[in-house]
């Protein structure tokens, strides 16, 4: 029984199955995505798209998507299928789908008359290449199949029309041919298992359209090339390998090669599994070493994001070897920032007031999965070089206050999270003692405290746990409003708006909160901010609450951060929320959690969006999968999951010794 399946009537249904789409990535950034059905409704949708640093820091989409047409007694039927006109599509492909599913790998299961033809997807891990096996499970009489690649050859932000530039040539390979169609480009090498004909038929193809473009307020129609088509006898139980890729491949190895990938791959069996396969699937192997990706499609390497997200990735699925080699460029980055010299890693936006704190959290995080002491040893120094440069006023957008807090100018730049930007100027314009930056600096002075014990630094150990007391009492005093906490204070300005920022106050290891105000932040962010998908970005109480995120990019900055809902906030709501009430609201997370498992078959498969609309039924925008989101579900699984499995440990303990004393 698969987790993860479609069934022929939901395939058909195109409103539908055109709203479910599918995601595999490598771990060099590369990724394959189009919708269920195999039509492309985004830009960013393609069979093969890959990052090429030689010409920019974006992905490009080499291999738009390929054809497949089932010829048998000279009839021909064609199982693609594009967006060209209003409601008009072309082949309709789809209504010869019987099954989609995904377990390890993503396949799809045509039936046409007595034909039944498989299609398994793979992309490999250690190239710039996806792999697709075709099998014949059925056929009463010679089928020929046929393949017909369309090709793009652009920026992921781009779209791409009919042009005399265009080379549409290509050379022979072995198994294959090789296009090339702009100067700068890698080949496109497609080569095949089994000898095929390859017929040279150049043509555009012109018109395709991108809904999903349209309604994001961007241009969304594009020409794509086909440089014409292979074809070739395939039998009955007969596994075929169609490879595209940036470098020839031995094709006689194909086999052998697709069923090593396949081997790799987790099976998606259930909701944690899903998570589990999708972490990795933001680690991404660079020249230089490791890095985590923002999200997919469009994001990059945001070091806030890597810090945030790299604990819920790993540690959460007890890949601490994965955390370490992320962290020996994070690490690296921190340390060019303190240092002033210029950043050699792909991370940037180190300079953002927050990042440094988030770093302290992620090493902080992996002490408490490993141990103090090797974190000490291996991050240690650098975390007390982040406290000692911004005790010295060394960071140029974070000044420390003889009270203790840390003050940011974000009325012209954004300095936290929420960065969303209009004209030029922030939409929300959190400027001043901003409450989570706070949060963090409490926290990460009291884990230095600890980390400076560790390496026999008594006397910097006192210092900055003297500090970190006069930075609670601070905080309580700016912050603490007599019901919950302020979101900013900037001079006589104090910002009374219900955001999830301070739920961090709360759930951070240290918190600058006594018991009883800890609870009422929890109880307000429960009864105002929290749904089935997360946290609001903003209470409904709110006159400036927005939850639908709908219209241009314009009109979508603008509601980004004022009424959504985002995934991410759900481990620091968690974390709160057993802090406060422990064991007696262990069933209460466990049900809100369950919310989420729906999405594994929604949106993206396996996977969860950047963000939620703020009312039911939650629809989700933003990137089709979120790093930050995945990492925030997997961090709260992982908090739930080890309580339980602890407190049945537990009362097995007692059972057994209730026995052995019944024995006695």
């Amino acid at each position: 029984m698969n987790y993860l399946k479609f069934d022929r009537t939901l395939m058909a249904n195109l409103e539908k199955s055109l709203a479910i789409e599918m995601l595999r990535t490598n771990d060099r950034g590369a990724y394959a995505s189009t919708t269920i059905v195999d039509c492309n409704t985004r830009k960013y949708h393609g069979l093969l798209t890959v990052p090429i640093p030689e010409m920019d820091d974006d992905n490009h989409v080499l291999l738009s998507s390929c054809d497949e047409t089932v010829v048998q007694h000279g009839a021909e039927f064609n199982l693609g299928v594009h967006k060209y006109g209003y409601n008009c599509f072309s082949p309709n492909g789809h209504k010869y789908i019987r099954e989609f599913h995904i377990d390890a790998v993503t396949s799809t299961i045509y039936r046409i008359g007595g034909v039944i033809l498989k299609k398994d997807r793979i992309l490999e891990s250690g190239a710039d290449r996806i792999l697709i096996r075709y099998t014949l499970l059925e056929a009463h009489s010679p089928t020929v199949l046929r393949l017909k690649p369309f090709l793009a050859f652009r920026n992921v932000n781009e779209l791409t029309h009919e042009n005399g530039a265009a080379d549409t040539s290509y050379r022979t390979v072995d198994g294959g041919i090789a296009c090339r169609m702009y100067p700068g480009y890698p080949e496109l090498v497609m080569q095949i298992s089994k000898k095929a004909e390859f017929v040279y038929l150049p043509d555009w193809y012109r018109g395709l359209k991108y809904p999903k473009e349209q309604e994001r307020g961007y241009d969304y129609e594009e020409d794509l090339f086909v440089p014409g088509y292979f074809e070739l006898p395939i039998k009955k139980g007969e596994p075929v390998i169609f490879a595209a890729g940036t470098e020839p491949v031995n094709v006689r190895s194909l086999k052998r090669l697709y069923d090593s990938e396949a081997e790799k791959r987790m099976v998606r069996s259930d909701f944690y599994s899903c998570l589990k396969s999708t972490a990795l699937q933001f680690c991404n192997r660079k020249d230089d070493g490791y890095y985590v990706i923002a999200g997919y499609p469009w994001f990059k390497y945001r070091a806030r994001d890597e810090f945030v997200s790299l604990p819920g990735l790993t540690l959460s699925t007890d890949n601490v070897e994965m955390f370490e080699k992320v962290m020996l460029n994070g690490t690296k980055a921190v340390q060019e920032f303190l240092s002033g010299g210029s950043n050699t890693t792909r991370l940037y936006d180190m300079d953002v007031p927050d990042v440094l704190l988030w770093y302290i959290w992620a090493v902080q995080q992996y002490a408490i999965k490993v141990s103090t002491k090797l974190a000490a040893e291996k991050y240690g120094d650098t975390v007390l070089d982040v406290t000692d440069f911004i005790r010295r006023q060394r960071h140029p957008n974070l000044f420390m206050h003889d009270s203790g807090l840390l003050y940011t100018d974000g009325k012209r730049v954004p300095v936290t999270w929420m960065n969303a930007m209009d004209n030029g100027r922030p939409v929300n314009p959190r400027s001043g003692y901003i409450v989570e930056i706070n949060a963090l600096w409490f926290n990460a002075l009291k884990f230095a405290s600890e980390v400076a014990a560790v390496k026999g630094h008594d006397n910097i150990s006192d210092l900055l746990n003297y500090q970190s007391e006069m930075l609670r009492r601070s905080f309580v005093g700016t912050f603490w409003n007599g019901d919950y906490l302020y979101d900013y204070v900037d001079g006589d300005y104090q910002d009374r708006e219900v955001r999830p920022n301070m739920i961090f106050a709360v759930s951070l290891p240290y918190s600058p909160l006594e018991r009883e105000q800890q609870r009422a932040v929890v109880d307000i962010v429960t009864r105002e901010l929290l749904t089935v998908k997360g946290l609001r970005s903003l209470s409904p109480k709110s006159g400036m609450y927005r939850p639908v995120y709908a219209g241009g990019p314009q009109e979508r900055d603008r509601i980004y951060h004022n009424g959504p809902v985002w995934p991410w906030t759900i481990s620091a709501y968690a974390e709160a929320y057993y802090k406060v009430y422990r064991m007696s609201g262990l069933s209460f997370l466990v049900r809100v959690l369950a919310g989420f498992e729906p999405e594994m078959s929604q949106l993206t498969v396996g996977t969860l969006s950047e963000l939620y609309e703020g009312n039911p039924p939650f629809k989700g925008h933003g990137a089709m999968s979120f790093a930050m989101s995945v990492a925030g579900v997997l961090r709260a699984y992982d908090l739930v999951h080890n309580v339980l499995n602890e407190t049945m440990s537990a009362g097995t303990a007692r059972q057994e010794a209730k026995e052995e004393e019944e024995e006695e």
